[in-house]
């Protein structure tokens, strides 16, 4: 399998082989189970203070005032402590001994990664994620590209690459989050764009609303698959190719 380096401009340099991991078997149960082992394994469990609910004055009227024989607060006939009360504490609360983590086998790891990198040379699987371009997959550029140090110049090669237009719709896909989650430090929601491979990492395409940006060595399944669908458009520059040939 043959695959084009494009210049900065999107010109074509040459032609490369590409890795034989390219041409795996696309398998989407194994991606998904990938990456929810991934989410799952970085979890962070929480949980209420042991005595939560218990630091109260109530205690029962006993028998004869015919009423309901439950804790009530000191000076008060307010019911508190038991579980099945208004205001009373929770009958079973999350703990933080919970363990969230789950278990992948090692060939099924591997397999999910060649399977999910391979899926970014998909031209129909990238669309069907909603990527929009108009270029021939996988996007390979020069390792000129990482010299890059402003987001001006990278939007300049994205655009040249024809893939402009999907970080375009990432910037319009910002929406405000539901639910209690916007007031507690992630109010906002945002698109998946470009993810950018190197060996060394681009970092001023990090202000680009929706890319991603990483290094062969710290490529993983999720990256490629967000939301346990594979199909990201990726743009390798050379040396990362090579590199990901080699390991």
């Amino acid at each position: 399998m043959k695959g084009r380096v494009l210049s900065l401009k999107g010109k074509t340099r040459k032609k490369v082989d590409l890795p034989e991991l390219f041409d795996e078997f696309y398998r989407p149960d194994l991606i998904k189970k990938a990456v929810v082992v991934s989410q799952a394994n970085r979890r962070q469990a929480y949980g209420p203070q042991s005595t939560a609910g218990l630091k109260t004055s109530a205690a029962s009227w006993g028998s004869g005032r015919g009423v309901a024989q439950v804790p009530r607060l000191k000076n008060s006939s307010r019911v508190a402590r038991v579980p099945q009360a208004v205001g009373g504490r929770r009958a079973h609360p999350p703990t933080v001994t919970k363990v969230f983590a789950e278990k992948i086998n090692k060939k099924e790891r591997q397999k999910a990664m060649r399977s999910a990198i391979a899926a970014t040379a998909n031209s129909d699987l990238v669309k069907a994620r909603g990527h929009r371009f108009d270029a021939t997959l996988p996007l390979i550029v020069v390792d000129a590209f990482e010299e890059l140090v402003t987001a001006r110049q990278i939007a300049e090669v994205l655009t040249a690459l024809n893939v402009w237009q999907d970080v375009e719709k990432a910037k319009r896909g910002k929406r405000v989050r539901a639910g209690k989650g916007k007031r507690r430090g992630r109010r906002y929601k945002s698109k998946k764009s470009v993810l950018i491979i190197s060996t060394k990492p681009v970092l001023a395409a990090r202000n680009l609303p929706g890319v991603d940006v990483t290094t062969v060595d710290q490529l993983n399944v999720e990256l490629m698959a967000p939301g346990t669908h594979a199909g990201r458009l990726a743009i390798w520059t050379q040396s990362a190719i090579n590199a990901v040939g080699k390991g």
